[in-house]
């Protein structure tokens, strides 16, 4: 039976985060679209489950209702203030999303399962100018005539699609940057993480802190306990896949050495019990500019290694990435215009100006705080120096602080008390 041929403006591999976002806003400005599925939902993804207040502002942009509806489901989306970052040497500072939390009625982040988040975000994909295939094997992604062509199984079905731009939101073993960004594709991902489910864990914010715990013997990572609704944590690690690799460390006995015997958390969970297993995944995080765009076709999300190196944050920055690349896309319909050239001026250059600080910053800090000692040394005197302590708890909402701190000469002023 030959293939069936379809014919549409744009198609999106993938319906997680980065898919769902571009496709509200190409239903938003009426734009005819294809998602491509490989799983069928709900299906669950490994992650942190922790989201900043960058996805209840996209969220918020596609349809206000939908935030709505989910901060009157604290059963299934915790609303969360902030996050506590602790060095190795056991200092805390607390790092709300806001920076006057008195101008919030709403917090404005929040922790839920991805299994219940990201089908939250599918479902409200549904639209008469989204048509979305579950369970579709890409078998073939090529150029066309007029843009790509885009093969595709579903059961005993054969599809050709045909489109003249693709959106490649296929996470960090995407098969679009295979295809047309070769040169700039990693055999592996930059950082491995871990996570669980844990029930009874004691200690958690009052507030739904998510927590960053830089521990000694964990080099270049941190172990993290976010909270969940109905008593519940995702706890794991995150650690550069060099470092795993060079040490031959096992993450998961370190993780549940660190859990069962550090100071900072046997207490807290010796009487927690684990749900089911402790999974891993690849972190494709954000180093260094590389190109996510070309000829006909965009990345966004995992695919374009959007997650932040020093937070973890990858939900939000998907979200914004895939607003942003719809928006491209409606641009590139307008002025019949799916060169490189454009896609790089419409949605590279637009995401680096929205995002391109915070994440250089971030990088820059991620390699800074690997030594330990000045980690170690900024926290300590943080807790002497009231400027300082703001400095560090601002490192998430003001843009200006967020360039101080990468900067290793503001380190260098903190040592030397300037």
């Amino acid at each position: 039976m030959p293939p069936v041929k379809i014919d549409i403006p744009a198609i999106i591999i993938g319906a997680g985060p980065a898919g769902a976002g571009a496709s509200f806003f190409l239903s938003k400005d009426k734009i005819k679209h294809i998602v491509l599925e490989k799983e069928v939902f709900p299906r669950d993804k490994v992650c942190g489950d922790a989201c900043s207040g960058r996805t209840t502002s996209v969220i918020n942009m596609a349809n206000p209702a939908w935030l709505a509806e989910m901060r009157q489901n604290s059963q299934s989306f915790l609303p969360s203030w902030g996050m506590t970052v602790v060095a190795p040497n056991g200092k805390s500072i607390d790092i709300p999303y806001t920076a006057r939390k008195e101008d919030q009625t709403e917090a404005k982040g929040f922790v839920a399962a991805r299994i219940v988040l990201d089908n939250f975000l599918f479902e409200k994909m549904a639209s008469p100018y989204c048509t979305v295939y579950q369970g579709a094997e890409v078998t073939g992604i090529e150029r066309g005539q007029n843009g790509v062509v885009v093969r595709m199984t579903q059961g005993d079905k054969e599809y050709e699609i045909s489109a003249p731009v693709l959106l490649g939101a296929d996470g960090d073993k995407s098969i679009v940057r295979k295809q047309f960004l070769a040169a700039h594709t990693e055999a592996k991902t930059s950082a491995i993480g871990l996570r669980a489910y844990y029930d009874g864990v004691t200690g958690l914010h009052p507030e739904n802190f998510i927590e960053l715990h830089f521990l000694p013997d964990i080099p270049s990572g941190y172990l993290w306990v976010f909270p969940l609704p109905n008593g519940r944590a995702n706890v794991g690690i995150g650690m550069l896949s060099a470092t795993v690799r060079e040490k031959k460390i096992n993450l998961r006995e370190l993780m549940l050495h660190a859990i069962n015997n550090h100071p900072r958390f046997a207490s807290r969970f010796a009487n927690a019990k684990l749900l089911g297993k402790i999974q891993g995944w690849g972190i494709p995080i954000y180093s260094e500019p590389q190109p996510f765009s070309g000829d006909n076709f965009m990345l966004a999300g995992d695919s374009a290694l959007m997650i932040d190196p020093f937070s973890g944050e990858g939900i939000g920055n998907a979200l914004h990435s895939g607003m942003l690349a719809a928006g491209a896309i409606k641009q590139a319909i307008a002025q019949k215009d799916y060169s490189a050239a454009f896609f790089k001026k419409e949605y590279e250059s637009l995401f680096f100006k929205h995002l391109g600080a915070e994440l250089t910053a971030n990088s820059r800090m991620q390699k800074i705080f690997k030594y330990h000692w000045v980690f170690n040394m900024v926290f300590s005197k943080a807790y002497k120096s009231q400027t300082l302590h703001k400095v560090i708890s601002c490192m998430f909402t003001d843009a200006d602080m967020q360039r101080q701190l990468g900067k290793p000469s503001f380190f260098l002023k903190v040592l030397l008390n300037r």
